[in-house]
């Protein structure tokens, strides 16, 4: 009798699922609610290594992305200020700034630095300058220094010299005085301006070996540096890791109301605070299963903890590493949670998130510029090794075409609603759920241009034949009669290199010409062919059909007065 109950109630799970897939998600775009600007938040990217910057793939992505903003990019990568031959390895980098002669007395040498940041600049990129981690000369606890961590080594093995405190703070602000005293010879003062500076990295976690009082004086005399070279530089910290909200406060409090550790007076410099939102995949039963809620989760939190304090109204927000989940150089070979990484799964994530990271910019309020993705490209890897980057080997990976869509989306971004997609109080409350997939969209109206942006995302990583979406666009001008619309898709056969990748054999030596064709297929493609849809009374409607974990971009465009 059980057996036959259950055989039963797996009938009915299977036919609901059946019927789901063929019963169309509706999504309603309304263009005469708009939510905000369609604001480039997503057009910050990050990096442990800073060493890869100026390497072939290296210029080769930087180039990649700086072309697909309408807006300049801003990049963030650690190591800046850490001692070293300059020689990249995983997790680790080095520039070398700051070493001492045989009396003690600091010795500068910006070669490394200045080749990072004129990468950028020469692309119209500028920095997000983090300055750390701490010079050899300068730690109160030097060796050992360069640590020699691989993927499926203990963590904490990176946690070196470089980790620790000063032992003269006088000459860490004398360090970040100079260094950013250069930059505006180098680059000129408005540059400059235009750029961010923030101190440090998960001060709460790792990479932080003293105290918290002593955290804050770093922060104190490092701001206090910055300001005394250019006094109208933007500085800014703690860049926590994701879910230390009490952490952030008090460092917070620290900047409103202790007194400074450099300056003896009330309060610290604070032009922008940022904070760390992770996801946590898990494998079950041989399947990875994202956390899109933990990411989400992380950053409400922090949200919540901003907004408790009244002085911070509206002060600019980085989450300065917005990711899936925590580790970019733990490959799927140590850690076959990340094995999301080369596919489509990347790709329907990232789309998701986004989508409710502005969501929750909207409810809380705040004034988020900057949602670093941290995923950038490891030189001299294996093709296709399962670290979390855009583009391998030079051939560009299925997210980095999201951020193509993303780049493609201008003008306010309106209002969005779906019979399939997931509100984002469920999401925070539970999640995607069990074997249901998240059929949304993110959706901008332009002077004469309409994207939207749609995904099908499930938190469990299965693939399904496409499933019937029609979309509804209410609130065009009454004298628009017709819209051209183009559909760009990431799917396994287009925007897709890994699969053509598999299907070449998985070769770790392509050829020239499987080269070529790798790269071909790692660009945004078209989906069929554009077609002309017909307006009436301002609304116009379209179906089409998205297989699980796959992305679209709609491109309407229109003339007004047209006939």
């Amino acid at each position: 009798m059980k057996t036959a109950c259950f055989l039963l109630l797996m009938m009915q799970v299977f036919c609901i699922n059946i019927f789901a897939q063929n019963t169309p998600a509706i999504i309603q775009v309304d263009l005469t609610r708009p939510r905000g600007e369609m604001k480039a938040i997503w057009a910050w990217y990050g990096y442990d290594e800073p060493n890869f910057t100026y390497m072939k793939d290296g210029r080769k992505l930087l180039t990649e992305i700086s072309a697909l903003s309408p807006v300049p990019v801003y990049v963030r990568t650690h190591n800046l200020l850490t001692s070293g031959d300059g020689v990249p390895a995983l997790k680790w980098g080095s520039t070398n700034i700051y070493t001492e002669d045989a009396q003690g007395n600091p010795v500068y040498n910006y070669h490394i630095t200045d080749s990072i940041f004129d990468t950028y600049i020469k692309r119209g990129m500028k920095p997000l300058a983090q300055i750390g981690f701490m010079p050899e000369a300068l730690s109160t606890h030097p060796q050992p220094y360069q640590h020699h961590w691989a993927p499926g080594v203990d963590y904490a093995k990176i946690e070196t010299g470089w980790a620790y405190p000063p032992k003269d703070y006088t000459k860490w602000e004398e360090m970040v005085y100079q260094w950013v005293s250069h930059c505006v010879t180098r680059y000129g003062k408005k540059e400059v301006e235009s750029w961010y500076w923030e101190v440090w990295n998960e001060p709460n976690g790792a990479y932080w070996k003293g105290t918290i009082p002593e955290f804050y004086k770093l922060y104190d005399y490092a701001a206090n540096g910055v300001k005394r070279a250019l006094p109208t530089a933007r500085v800014g910290g703690p860049d926590v890791t994701g879910g230390a909200e009490k952490w952030l406060g008090g460092f917070l409090n620290h900047c409103l109301t202790d007194t400074n550790y450099a300056t003896g007076k009330i309060g610290s410099p604070l032009d922008l605070v940022l904070f760390h939102a992770k996801g946590a995949p898990k494998v079950i039963d041989d399947t990875v299963v994202m956390s899109i809620r933990q990411q989400m989760s992380n950053i409400a939190g922090h949200f919540k903890e901003i907004n408790s304090f009244p002085a911070l109204k509206n002060i600019p927000l980085v989450i300065g590493e917005s990711d899936p989940e925590g580790c970019a150089a733990c490959g799927m070979s140590t850690n076959p949670e990340n094995a999301y990484r080369n596919g489509t799964m990347y790709s329907s994530y990232t789309a998701a998130a986004l989508a409710r990271i502005y969501e929750l910019m909207d409810d809380y309020h705040e004034n988020l510029i900057g949602a670093v993705n941290w995923s950038f490209e490891f030189e001299n890897q294996p093709w296709f090794a399962g670290f979390r980057d855009l583009a391998t080997n030079g051939v560009d990976k299925p997210v980095l075409n999201v951020f193509r869509m993303l780049g493609m989306m201008k003008g306010k971004r309106v209002d969005v609603s779906g019979t399939r997609m997931y509100d984002l109080k469920t999401i925070l409350d539970s999640g995607i759920r069990g074997n249901q997939t998240d059929i949304g969209a993110l959706a901008a109206n332009d002077e004469k241009s309409v994207t939207i942006m749609l995904w099908n995302y499930a938190d469990k990583d299965k693939q399904s034949p496409g499933e019937p979406v029609n979309i509804n666009i209410n609130g065009l001008a009454s004298d628009v009669t017709r819209v051209n619309v183009t559909q760009y898709r990431i799917d396994n056969t287009h925007s897709n290199s890994y699969e053509v990748w598999k299907k070449m054999g998985s070769p770790q030596q392509p050829t020239k010409s499987q080269i070529a064709e790798l790269q071909k297929a790692g660009q945004l493609q078209i989906f069929g062919k554009p077609k002309a849809l017909k307006v009436t009374g301002g609304k116009t409607n379209i179906n089409i059909s998205l297989p699980r974990q796959a992305v679209s971009l709609l491109v309407f465009d229109y003339q007004t007065g047209n006939k």
